[in-house]
């Protein structure tokens, strides 16, 4: 176990993005005895093809629950709306109320930059809580932070305005399997909806043993393309023996407007990397 219990929270969009973007370092986080916290900006309401409102928002809380509980951390939806979020005052202030209450040493969340409208405004939200989290008259309900979190990205493949700069890369094959359990769990999202709009349903098995071998690749194929194209930070890190053989990472980018993710930070904050 660890000797500093450290606080990490995952703010992404929809239920489902902080696993698959973050799920492997969540697992090695708690395999240490960390407190980790998943938080769904909005509440999932229009991701699916076939449901919709409460009945979908009802499922993907509940999924979201499921999938905490394979790791032992708490996962929050809020109540945003899917596919209506807008970094307004309002939202703003619940960000900031949620991070304060928290208290976390590290924040992830989504790139400004990405497909997404409801990612691209929760990074703005995080962002634009950065600093005002210290500030007693902003939310003055709860008690400000003594100090400014680190704040990270989650890591992409996009290329425009600027590709994904990660300080931080994770060895991640250790935990596949602790992925593919936790995402398992988001049934209406994993075997239904992201097949569906990706035009590959009829490839999802029914068969429970093949589904969760088909679900597996599909992750793996997800997050195969970080390791080549930070394969120089991963070798720096790693060294040159183990870094060229590893497969498959999570990276992490600083943000400017959290604290300083340092040498220092790092060691601290990601006590599973070399």
């Amino acid at each position: 176990m660890a000797d500093e219990m450290l606080k990490i929270l995952v703010i992404g969009a929809h239920p489902d993005d902080c696993d698959i973007s973050s799920g492997a370092s969540a697992a090695l986080w708690r395999q240490q005895g960390h407190n980790v916290r998943f938080v769904s900006v909005t509440n999932g309401e229009s991701g699916h093809h076939q449901l919709s409102g409460e009945t979908l928002i009802r499922r993907r809380r509940e999924e979201a629950q499921a999938a905490g509980e394979t790791l032992g951390i708490r996962y929050d939806v809020l109540g945003n709306r899917d596919g209506y979020l807008q970094p307004t005052l309002e939202a703003r202030f619940e960000i900031i109320a949620l991070i304060r209450n928290f208290d976390p040493d590290l924040i992830l969340t989504h790139r400004p930059n990405d497909y997404h409208p409801d990612h691209r405004y929760t990074s703005q939200l995080v962002c634009d809580a950065a600093y005002m989290v210290m500030v007693p008259a902003i939310v003055p309900e709860v008690p400000a932070l003594r100090h400014n979190p680190v704040i990270a990205y989650l890591p992409d493949t996009f290329e425009r305005p600027y590709p994904l700069s990660p300080t931080v890369v994770v060895d991640v094959e250790p935990v596949l399997d602790e992925v593919v359990t936790m995402l398992g769990c988001h049934v209406s999202q994993v075997y239904e909806w992201l097949p569906y709009v990706m035009g590959m349903a009829d490839s999802v098995p029914e068969a429970p043993n093949a589904r969760r071998a088909w679900l597996k690749q599909f992750y793996l194929d997800r997050i195969a393309p970080l390791a080549d194209r930070h394969r120089d930070l991963i070798i720096a890190t790693y060294g040159e023996e183990r870094g060229s053989q590893i497969r498959y990472i999570e990276a992490f980018e600083p943000c400017e407007y959290g604290a300083p993710l340092d040498e220092a930070a790092k060691n601290r904050l990601f006590p599973f990397v070399p």
